[in-house]
């Protein structure tokens, strides 16, 4: 597959960021050191380029029927400005995508899907669209900056006259930001250390990344990589799509339920129904090591006796926390909060527990 690139990839070279293959596109890895950029989130404020993330519209009467149709959360219980996390089951019970979908206005809505699965999500969403709503992939023309910290917000606030504090968390507004009009800010992020994303028209990016750092210079702002934004999701226990959920796992099993909602018919929702009703097997947790190590993923799972019980889907040292982190798939019996595991790290088996997320 050819490598894509992101509008501002040759900003992010001449920043000095170690480039990577990510998703199908060339994307910034780091610029400094993993634990840096991480520490500066979640002190201050940084700033991600994730540009690489897929972006349909859906408009028309039929939208909202579609949307219902292929996702798992209620869209109808959507206002205007606001935002919601969901997912697209697939027919056999597991999950084609994560997402989010935005309602900017009755019949107007914005998908935001994961880079490596957008033509898979627009295949299968295309699949159902048997009412023709007005779909448009707009991906490559968008450009997606996640502006996070405790410092973003007064960041941002300089570049426009929207009052961001007043926005809620999983909401959005739309106007003038950096003296371009039309940007969408939405105040979320897959840090845990709040902030907005920004979304952008290509052709404006680089103004508005440059007015970004500028209006943050006295705060110190950084770019930041993929490498810190995988620690700083995983210190939230927040799913990377591929490695914590993918399409042989269910919603039910990932930890889901909560997008989950029966009050409607969508892609495969009987059986799912059936599968809350009968109980899983296993259930995707967060854990936390006692004994020095450093999970990875696809490392075994193993109860006090040697047996395998699941299996690492995520983990890490925790630059937070100065332990090892993860989150893993183990059979339904092990999952409770405070059980005992063990991980299998190079031939040892190392002690973890079962913890709550967020780890911090």
């Amino acid at each position: 597959m050819e490598l894509k690139f992101v509008p501002l990839n040759a900003v992010h070279e001449k920043l000095g960021a170690k480039m990577v293959s990510f998703a199908g596109f060339n994307m910034p890895v780091r610029y400094s050191s993993d634990i840096e950029e991480h520490m500066t989130v979640r002190n201050g404020v940084g700033v991600f380029d994730v540009s690489h993330m897929g972006e349909f519209t859906v408009k028309g009467p039929n939208a909202l029927d579609l949307i219902q149709r292929v996702t798992s959360n209620d869209a109808s219980k959507l206002v205007d400005g606001q935002a919601q996390y969901s997912c697209l089951p697939n027919e056999t019970g597991g999950i084609v995508d994560d997402f989010t979908i935005y309602k900017i206005k009755d019949n107007d809505y914005l998908l935001v899907v994961n880079a490596s699965n957008i033509e898979k999500d627009w295949n299968l969403i295309s699949k159902y669209n048997t009412n023709r709503a007005e779909m448009k992939n707009i991906s490559d023309e968008t450009c997606l900056f996640a502006v996070q910290g405790p410092k973003a917000v007064g960041v941002l606030q300089k570049l426009t006259k929207i009052d961001l504090p007043a926005v809620k968390y999983y909401h959005f507004a739309i106007g003038q930001f950096a003296g371009v009009d039309n940007v969408l800010m939405c105040k979320m992020g897959y840090t845990g250390a709040g902030g907005f994303e920004v979304y952008v028209n290509k052709a404006f990016a680089e103004k508005v990344w440059n007015a970004i750092f500028e209006a943050g210079k006295d705060e110190n702002i950084k770019p930041i990589g993929l490498g810190a934004r995988d620690t700083l999701r995983l210190e939230m226990g927040f799913c990377l799509y591929g490695n914590d959920i993918d399409d042989t796992t269910s919603p039910l099993e990932g930890g889901l339920s909560w997008i989950t909602k029966f009050t409607k018919e969508f892609t495969n929702s009987p059986n799912l129904k059936a599968q809350k009703e009968a109980g899983v097997k296993r259930k995707l947790v967060g854990f936390k090591m006692i004994d020095k190590g450093i999970p990875r993923h696809d490392y075994q799972i193993k109860d006090v006796a040697g047996n395998v019980i699941g299996k690492v889907t995520s983990g890490t040292q925790s630059p937070m926390l100065s332990i090892g982190i993860g989150l893993g798939y183990v059979t339904s019996e092990h999952a409770a909060v405070g059980s005992e595991i063990f991980i299998e790290v190079r031939g040892k088996a190392l002690k973890a527990v079962v913890s709550k997320t967020p780890f911090v």
